[in-house]
């Protein structure tokens, strides 16, 4: 039984590794094709959105380091203008379930975006458990700064298609990409809503400095900067999110006055409860939290 209970990845003792991967074809060309090997559960069921009345597609944007980055982009079909959400990944990359990810929100109206954050390096998503160690260095050589600006090209570019809304952004993230989704909402002025999913609010009790320091900037120092309003989806059994940094988060949200910004607890819900790949899915608490994305996306992005 795989087992992913910790934003940056798993310690060797937190799980056993499946071999066994899931395939799907027809959509894709610059990514691994299917679910993260590391992360997959043996008797997953993935949801699988289908892309009829979508356009999907691979593209690359140009990033202010002059990297070519690859980004999976799902949107209606038509002229729109449609509203754009950003889809920041886990520490797998944009594998077959934050593809599928971008397509719900297709369905429900908006133009997905998911950047490729960590490909500069190397594309952790078909990396085995076996690799951990790797995956995570992979991911921890993706900067601050280097995904702040992945995340300006990926505006900057939907801003010059004909078919997306320039003046209504959303961002939302899982795992890691939680905790961007909180670092992004402070950071651009031009993104109108958030949604984080489990991403880590604060550093660790055992975080050494050096890690204390290159996770910088944590959320629960960024609420009175947020721009926007950020609502955060975190589960009370999450081994590597303690509630005690949950309601740090809450107390420092209250200090700064950030009443349109929150955080939802789901009882006995460990980390990795959207993620339908893998054995911490909770159907009903992945399908309430969907709903409030829509709900907040809508007020949000669509006025």
């Amino acid at each position: 039984m795989t087992r992913l209970i910790r934003p940056e990845g798993p310690t060797p003792d937190d799980f056993h590794f499946s071999r066994r991967t899931l395939a799907t074809a027809g959509l894709g060309g610059l990514f691994f094709m299917g679910y993260a090997p590391a992360g997959l559960a043996q008797d997953a069921k993935p949801v699988v959105t289908d892309t009829q009345g979508l356009v999907v597609e691979d593209v690359t944007l140009p990033a202010p380091d002059e990297f070519a980055l690859p980004a999976y982009v799902a949107r209606p079909e038509g002229d729109g203008p449609y509203p754009v959400v950003i889809v920041a990944s886990e520490i797998f990359g944009v594998h077959d379930y934050i593809r599928d990810v971008c397509r719900r929100l297709a369905k429900a109206g908006y133009a997905a975006i998911a950047p490729a954050f960590f490909v500069r390096v190397e594309d952790p998503a078909p990396l085995p458990f076996s690799e951990m160690s790797r995956i995570q260095a992979i991911v921890g050589a993706a900067s601050y700064e280097q995904v702040m600006g992945d995340i300006s090209a990926a505006m900057d570019w939907a801003s010059g298609q004909l078919w997306a809304r320039g003046d209504r952004f959303g961002i939302t993230g899982f795992c890691w990409g939680g905790k961007v989704v909180w670092q992004a909402a402070a950071r651009f002025a031009a993104i109108d809503a958030g949604v984080a999913w489990y991403g880590r609010l604060a550093p660790s009790a055992e975080a050494s400095p050096a890690q204390v320091s290159a996770g910088q900037p944590w959320p629960v120092d960024l609420a009175a900067d947020l721009k926007c309003p950020v609502l955060g989806l975190y589960g009370e059994a999450d081994q590597g999110i303690p509630l005690t940094s949950v309601e740090a988060m809450r107390a420092a949200l209250a200090r700064a006055g950030r009443t349109d910004s929150r955080i939802d607890v789901y009882d006995d819900a460990p980390h990795g409860f959207h993620a339908d790949y893998r054995d911490s899915y909770r159907p009903a608490d992945a399908a309430d939290g969907w709903n409030k994305l829509l709900a907040l996306f809508e007020s949000r992005l669509k006025g």
